[in-house]
């Protein structure tokens, strides 16, 4: 039965619940000002912008997102990978930049609502933990390396991570003691608040408390760097100009930032469900980021995401529906139209705080402990996957990230060996037979080999499962007369895991060896067996619901057996197939 699709903002909602979307829409509105700011500066963008983008994602994951309490807008994640990679075709900050980056924005929105028309939500699962946690590392360290120049009073400066710890370190003599002092006040103010309450508005009171301590204590005269004034003017389409050499740049980009969005929007989705128990839609989450992609484009703002700490907010807080989001969003727009003159005297260095802040919140130290206690060699991939998201260009860096994601899934799978059973004594079980133990390995039948492969059967592997069906067979003090392949974890065959398993079917027919499959349990795999002709070559009566099945019926001396034996499995031309009924 289809998923029933409701639109969250206009879900039928009692009266009585608007009022804790209006709670949680105050909470998220302290919480996004301070936060939208900080990530528009680090984009390269004037702050107010960022406002821009959180209306666009807020109000276009209302109407079409499907998750009641995922927050939409400008993101510290993607911020530093699309703004990286401009700043190699345009200046950090010019109109041309943030051309780009609008430009940027409508590809992305164009390639999730793609992805909702595809269905593409298992993109989300390319990227492992350990990647993940690398990537995000990564991250972490190039927005930490951006905003020390502010929370130092130190000139910002382009140029690749070392080159701009290089010359920060030149210029060391020239930190200004009170910015610091605001930058770490502020960040030790968020600290602590988020310590006694997330929910505290925290990094809104050293916002507004630093700004306060410039005005009181003409801290502007001392060389304290400030926003300024801040435009409440509507930003609007810019159209760049681009190189047809540039193309695949920015094409290429906007995949790699459309898919950490994919993976972040699903992991957001998923961690706050609509309901316990039911599946969230993530497609239509897609859906809604995309679009959210595609409005901050259209009015010269950048991409947006979903934000797990702002969602966090929405349901800690009692939020019900996306209206709490509205209500935000509304905030925000009361802010820029009566309250923009607040914002002209809060310092760089709060700001920077803020950012530091979101930095460390993202570097997952404690995952990382997990993973080292746990595997190194896995730990070994977080390492370099951070190792090239710093060192490299981000958009270098971060494909090689989401490759190295591919690579160990890959590796994982050719890594799949082929296993053997024994019957576990007085039973009808058949049991893998463990090398870790020294406890016996079961009962074994004369003449009969039973082994399986556990994974789905592809040309990554197929060899491999060749090779070692070989020397299990090879390994044998007595050659079998029968070779049974359990077949339970066998979910998938492509083509040329069907030739070469129809290959050793004829080889093992070839030696004098029969040849069964039981516990094919895959409908995908019961059909590409039919489809590539495995079962012709099989033959009939050669398919079982169990290995005891298999052993009673074709084992030697198995007419002794067959008393309470049941009927092989007959293949069905039905795409959902259903084994008949046991016969005596």
């Amino acid at each position: 039965m289809p998923q029933q699709r409701s639109w969250p903002i206009f879900s039928s909602l009692p009266r009585a619940v608007w009022r804790y979307d209006l709670a949680a829409g105050l909470t998220l509105a302290a919480i996004a000002i301070p936060e939208q700011m900080a990530t528009a500066r680090l984009a390269g963008f004037p702050p107010q912008i960022g406002f821009f983008a959180f209306l666009a994602g807020s109000l276009a994951f209302a109407a079409f997102g499907s998750n009641r309490f995922l927050s939409s807008g400008a993101d510290s994640t993607i911020a530093p990978i699309f703004a990286g990679a401009l700043a190699l075709l345009a200046t950090r900050g010019s109109p041309q930049f943030m051309a780009l980056a609008s430009f940027l924005a409508l590809l992305v929105g164009g390639i999730l609502i793609l992805g909702f028309l595809l269905r593409a939500g298992w993109i989300a699962d390319l990227l492992s933990v350990p990647v993940t946690t690398g990537f995000l590392a990564g991250i972490s360290i190039h927005i930490l390396i951006s905003q020390l120049p502010a929370l130092l009073g130190l000139p910002s400066v382009e140029g690749g991570e070392f080159y701009r710890v290089d010359q920060m370190a030149k210029h060391w003599r020239d930190v200004d003691p009170v910015t610091v002092a605001i930058g770490v006040a502020s960040l030790a103010t968020i600290v602590i608040g988020e310590k006694i309450s997330p929910k505290l508005p925290a990094a809104l009171v050293a916002l507004a408390g630093s700004a306060f301590a410039v005005r009181y204590f003409d801290l502007e005269a001392r060389g304290v760097a400030v926003l300024g004034a801040v435009s409440t003017e509507f930003p609007h389409p810019r159209f760049p100009e681009i190189a047809a050499a540039d193309i695949p740049h920015i094409v290429g980009l906007a995949i790699i930032i459309a898919v950490v969005i994919m993976v972040q929007t699903a992991a957001t989705s998923r961690s706050f469900p609509n309901e316990e128990g039911r599946a969230p839609d993530v497609d239509r989450d897609y859906l809604g980021v995309g679009a959210g992609c595609v409005l901050a484009g259209l009015v010269g703002a950048f991409s947006v995401d979903a934000s797990p700490p702002r969602t966090a907010i929405v349901t800690s807080t009692g939020g019900r529906s996306q209206l709490s989001s509205i209500f935000a969003a509304l905030v925000i727009v009361a802010l820029l139209l009566f309250g923009a003159a607040l914002l002209e005297h809060v310092p760089n260095a709060a700001l920077a705080g803020v950012l530091l802040f979101i930095a460390a919140r993202i570097f997952r130290l404690h995952v990382m402990r997990d993973i080292y206690s746990k595997t190194r060699g896995e730990f070994a991939l977080v390492a370099l996957t951070m190792a090239a998201v710093v060192a490299l260009p981000v958009q270098t860096g971060v494909s090689l990230s989401i490759l190295a994601s591919l690579l160990h899934g890959v590796w994982t799978t050719t890594r799949s060996r082929l296993i053997t059973f024994a019957r576990v004594p007085g039973s009808s079980v058949w049991w893998p037979c463990s090398t870790d133990t020294a406890e016996p390995c079961g009962e074994r039948l004369e003449g009969v080999l039973v082994a399986a492969f556990q994974a789905p059967l592809s040309f990554l592997n197929a060899y491999g499962f060749q090779r070692d069906l070989r020397e299990a067979i090879e390994a044998e003090a007595e050659k079998p007369a029968l070779v049974v392949l359990e077949a339970s974890n066998i979910v998938e065959i492509d083509y040329t895991a069907a030739r070469i398993l129809n290959d050793a079917i004829q080889d093992c027919r070839a030696a004098g060896a029969d040849f069964a499959i039981a516990r094919l349990e895959s409908v995908r795999a019961h059909q590409a067996l039919a489809r590539y002709g495995v079962m012709r070559t099989l033959g009939e009566g050669r398919l079982f619901r169990s290995v005891d099945e298999a052993t009673r019926a074709l084992a030697p001396g198995a007419a002794a057996l067959q008393i309470d034996a049941p009927a092989p499995l007959v293949p069905r031309k039905s795409r959902a197939f259903k084994p008949p009924s046991a016969s005596a």
